[in-house]
């Protein structure tokens, strides 16, 4: 009888044992199948402009190919505002599961020190490729005296804080871009910021305004012979706007073209980043990125997710030294 019971108490400790292994083993089973699985519902992309513009219209493009690459729906939502950190917060509010991803502004490296949105860049996401860059250039309308930038600086310097020009909010890329030209070329300018692209332009075209900076949203008007562009910000002319000269060619030493890349929250598993950045990769090198980005005069700039780290990291130390350059923080305090 005691030999009995010393067997089926043996019996039981083995077959407890056994239970916790395998308990043990069922979150380790379980992250493999989700990452396995993946994805299996749709997927949520964050675009952090407003539907209809140049960057919306790109990333539905990039989120078309993705969405084909996984096999699953990918659906474009509009996270408009705050220049742009709405939409970026919201991915990195985001829970790490790989279901929600999106485009994050590099303003984000300035923002983020400037105080005015509470994001860590290089800790808040998972990056996974950069995808391309704006084209900004400096506009006046046709009837306007400047027939080049060489004109408008020289007036400028006989007639300093005298000519304004539009934006589309204080402390973004074309504000801070335009001032560091100004800086450049040891000329003060007016700086009249507006709440968006769509109205600064309206400023232009309703005269409020002498000039305006902003992305290549001013294409077809100066097609159409309504606006003049005076001047680019990209590395290279435009194939479009070929007789149309760059800062940096110009001597003032300034590029800005603001690259944009895709990303998730931080802390997505690994297995469910790669499909991710495999996916992505796939998209921002395909010929339909190419082509939505070659109407919008915005080249495409594919870097891996380390590079792209890597990018935003040097991007951060750059804006670090702006910010102190061009006293920032003081003209938001104004």
């Amino acid at each position: 009888m005691k030999s009995h019971l010393m067997l089926e108490r043996r019996r039981m400790l083995l077959l407890g044992a056994a239970a916790g292994s395998v308990s043990a083993a069922l979150p380790a089973v379980n992250a493999f199948a989700q990452a396995n699985s993946f994805p299996n519902r749709p997927i949520t992309f964050i675009c952090p402009w407003p539907a209809g513009g140049t960057s919306d219209a790109t990333m539905r493009v990039l989120a078309q190919v993705v969405s084909k690459e996984l096999g699953q729906t990918v659906v474009v939502e509009n996270r408009a505002g705050a220049a742009g950190m709405i939409g970026a917060k919201a991915v990195a509010a985001a829970k790490p599961d790989g279901y929600t991803i999106g485009q994050l502004p590099l303003s984000v490296t300035r923002f983020a020190q400037l105080g005015t949105v509470q994001i860590d860049p290089l800790k808040d996401y998972t990056f996974l490729g950069l995808a391309s860059a704006q084209t900004f250039g400096i506009v006046v309308r046709a009837d306007s005296p400047f027939k080049d930038l060489k004109e408008l600086v020289a007036y400028a310097k006989q007639n300093p804080d005298k000519l304004t020009y539009s934006t589309s909010g204080v402390a973004g890329q074309t504000h801070i871009g335009t001032e560091e030209f100004a800086l450049a070329a040891g000329i003060k300018l007016r700086h009249v910021p507006y709440k968006g692209g769509s109205p600064a332009l309206q400023g232009l075209l309703g005269g409020q305004v002498d000039m305006m900076a902003d992305s290549s949203s001013w294409a077809q008007l100066v097609e159409a012979g309504k606006l003049r562009l005076l001047v680019t910000w990209g590395e290279e002319r435009l194939p479009r706007f070929k007789d149309v000269p760059t800062l940096k060619e110009l001597g003032y030493g300034v590029v800005n073209n603001a690259p944009n890349g895709v990303v998730g929250p931080a802390g997505l598993p690994a297995d469910i980043a790669k499909k991710l950045t495999d996916a992505v990769a796939v998209a921002i090198k395909s010929a339909a990125f190419k082509d939505i980005c070659d109407k919008i005069d915005a080249p495409v700039i594919y870097l891996n997710p380390t590079q792209y780290r890597d990018f935003v990291a040097d991007a951060y130390k750059k804006e670090t030294v702006l910010i102190d350059k061009l006293q920032i923080k003081q003209m938001l305090g104004g």
